[in-house]
């Protein structure tokens, strides 16, 4: 197996400590920082997404499989902002106002860092008000609003008007998702994209960004 293959094993069997070992072998062999992103990190975390789907893996499994990427990743970041390698996108996520859950909201994030994207954690209890600074502070691709109360789901609908008031909602894509969270709620409201888990979160963010 070549190093990019082991690192891909070891951050789809969660195996932090191996791929850091590895990110770090890679780049003391010069492998671009890039394939060590792509080959390794991306295409892991793919896989995971795979797998989830079909079946084979679990919120779990893919929680520890996406902490051996983040830990991976950790070690290329400062490689990869040398070489001037750019995210595919940029996302601020958050957990809407009055909800504190955030075990699937960082699930997401560390998703979405998989698939190659710059992510800004707003955290939980994030009021619309917070979402509009972070849209006009960092103009990101896409906005992604988690839920996991069906009595905080209408904030949801807040920060969609909360960004057309503030003349930004044709800048950014908004997806949401949480346990209560629909597909037709979605509609709805007016959101772009519907992830009923982490994994479909990634998947949809890369199509919506890069078409």
């Amino acid at each position: 197996m070549s190093l990019l293959e082991d690192l891909r094993k070891s951050v789809t069997e969660g195996d932090q400590n191996s791929a850091q070992d590895q990110v770090r072998q890679a780049l003391a062999e010069n492998i671009p920082p890039e394939r060590v992103l792509t080959e390794g990190l991306i295409s892991a975390m793919s896989e995971v997404g795979r797998m989830f789907e079909e079946g084979e893996f679990f919120v779990p499994e893919m929680l520890v499989s996406a902490r051996a990427m983040k830990a991976g990743l950790a070690i290329l970041r400062p490689s990869l902002a040398a070489a001037n390698i750019q995210a595919i996108g940029k996302v601020v996520i958050g957990t809407v106002q009055g909800d504190l859950h955030d075990i699937g909201k960082n699930l997401v994030g560390m998703m979405l860092e998989g698939a190659g994207f710059e992510v800004i954690d707003l955290g939980v209890d994030v009021t619309p008000e917070k979402y509009v600074a972070a849209v006009q502070e960092h103009h990101p691709d896409l906005i992604g609003c988690s839920a996991l109360l069906t009595t905080t789901m209408p904030r949801m609908q807040d920060i969609l008007l909360a960004l057309q008031a503030a003349g930004l909602r044709n800048t950014v894509k908004v997806m949401i998702g949480g346990a209560p969270v629909t597909e037709q709620y979605a509609r709805e409201i007016g959101a772009d994209f519907y992830a009923p888990d982490a994994a479909s979160a990634a998947q949809g963010a890369r199509k919506l960004v890069l078409g």
